[in-house]
């Protein structure tokens, strides 16, 4: 893909860092027994991506009060990602280091849509 933004969520440094961490746990999970796959490979890969795509989709609603809704489901995502990794580490299936790299991750974007979200709902006041 070109350096060009095509669409406007492409802008998003929170958006930028969800697709990134998405990219990480796939990396992580392509490294989880096969009899996984179905599992946790599987349901971590879906809430990772359901972040960046519910940022995207909030991005194309004209309204603040619906942004910030996805924005929501966004985070959802995020701690739904950050349970699942934990369970992993608990269960064997991921390195301690890496479930701790990851978190690192999880908190930083945590951060940055707590403060989207405060942005979008001090606009729609």
């Amino acid at each position: 893909m070109n350096s060009k933004h095509c669409y406007p969520f492409e802008k998003l440094r929170v958006w930028q860092a969800a697709r990134e961490l998405a990219s990480e746990v796939y990396f992580t999970t392509s490294k989880f027994p096969s009899r996984e796959m179905y599992g946790l490979t599987s349901q971590c890969n879906r809430a990772a991506i359901s972040i960046a795509a519910n940022l995207a989709e909030g991005s194309s609603r004209q309204g603040r009060k619906d942004q910030a809704h996805f924005s929501e489901i966004a985070y959802g995502s995020l701690t739904e990602l950050a349970c699942l990794l934990v369970l992993s580490a608990d269960l064997g299936v991921l390195p301690i280091h890496r479930e701790q790299a990851l978190r690192g991750s999880i908190e930083a974007l945590s951060a940055q849509l707590n403060a989207l979200d405060r942005s979008q709902r001090v606009r729609t006041s």
